[in-house]
């Protein structure tokens, strides 16, 4: 059975065609703690790979709601790609189901509409916790693996 974890996906060479790529790191403002962390992650990795800081733009949302918006801006202004970082964490009501199901539909819209990666990089967790977790504990690092996979997609 071959191994789907993220190290083993986070391993893979990445083999891009340049390294001029215009990538946009759109990124909610609640719950920072945990979203800053996913940023500084998907910046690394970014870095890592040989994009230029100077081609990647960092813009900073309200919420999670708000990733659309931003995606949908950078892809209209000609990014290559966008990586949308978020943390919805549930509640008591039902607010938790509506926001997910909305940014899931929001940036696949916006990844058919422009053609581009758009990655999501939004942590749907019951706890504050399982947050932490995905965001450089033990459960991986969901910041690095949308960046990566942007990354991997613009191999083409």
């Amino acid at each position: 059975m071959a191994d789907y974890s993220s190290q083993t996906f986070l391993n893979q060479k990445i083999n891009l065609p340049h390294t001029n790529f215009k990538i946009g790191v759109v990124t909610a403002l609640w719950n920072t703690e945990i979203t800053g962390e996913l940023k500084a992650g998907a910046l690394r990795t970014l870095v890592d790979a040989g994009i230029s800081i100077e081609n990647i733009k960092e813009w900073d949302v309200p919420g999670s709601y708000e990733l659309i918006y931003g995606a949908n801006k950078l892809a209209n202004d000609g990014f290559d790609a966008v990586i949308c970082l978020g943390v919805v964490i549930q509640g008591e009501t039902r607010h938790f189901d509506f926001i997910c199901d909305a940014v899931a539909t929001g940036i696949a819209n916006v990844t058919i509409k422009h053609n581009i990666p758009v990655a999501f990089g939004l942590l749907t967790t019951d706890t504050q916790q399982q947050a932490l977790e995905r965001s450089g504990g033990k459960h991986g690092h969901k910041g690095e693996e949308a960046a990566w996979t942007v990354l991997k997609l613009l191999e083409k």
